[in-house]
């Protein structure tokens, strides 16, 4: 496995050509957050002897990945990171990072299940910050991982986060399926991820390991 970080605005002239095609009449912001993307995942990718190698959007809208390695690519205010690996070693992989602070109660409604929700209230601040972020950013790096093997979109609702420990500023996540979805044709339950606090900045990635 391995992975590369960008803490710059993506730079557009780094941009293979056949990357560079998909930016249209995108605005500045999206064109420097696909930049950054592609930046890193090239340099991660290099690790495996893919040097310069164009990473080009699939209909689903998703980076195609070369035969045989599977990634994930994450954005957020100010950083932007990737990570790639052997699908020898593993089947799909998510990474998802947010800034803490960004889920704020009006949109719990929209990522929370009604348990994360009436946890997240019993909690003060900054640790209500920190868990919400958590709880969002669990989910898009479980949705991530699941995707690369179902192809299925999925709701916020579907899964609900297991309680971790508080105050903690490394550990592991679980989630569970709220509904039967595909992933429980694939992978066996517990799911589970790894997240990590750096300052205001959350880090969550997931895995399923190869058969």
């Amino acid at each position: 496995m391995a992975g590369a970080e960008l803490r710059i605005a993506g730079d557009p002239s780094l941009l293979l050509p056949a990357e560079a095609r998909y930016l249209g009449g995108a605005v500045p912001k999206r064109i420097q957050e696909f930049a950054a993307g592609r930046l890193c995942a090239r340099r991660a990718l290099a690790e495996f002897g893919f040097n310069d190698h164009p990473l080009r959007i699939a209909c689903d809208r998703r980076p195609q990945w070369p035969v045989h390695v599977i990634g994930s690519i994450t954005h957020t205010t100010g950083v932007c990171g990737a990570v790639v690996a052997g699908q020898r070693q593993f089947r799909a992989i998510g990474l998802d990072m947010e800034i803490v602070g960004s889920v704020t109660p009006e949109i719990w409604p929209t990522v929370c299940t009604p348990d994360e929700t009436a946890w997240l209230a019993t909690l003060l601040e900054p640790e209500q910050s920190r868990c919400a972020a958590l709880v969002f950013s669990a989910k898009e790096s479980f949705y991530k991982c699941q995707y690369g093997l179902t192809r299925q979109w999925l709701e916020f609702g579907d899964v609900t986060l297991d309680i971790p420990l508080r105050d903690a500023n490394t550990g592991f996540f679980s989630l569970r399926p709220r509904r039967k979805i595909a992933l429980l044709e694939h992978a066996a339950m517990p799911w589970t991820g790894r997240f990590e606090f750096y300052g205001n900045l959350i880090v969550t990635g997931m895995f399923l390991d190869a058969r």
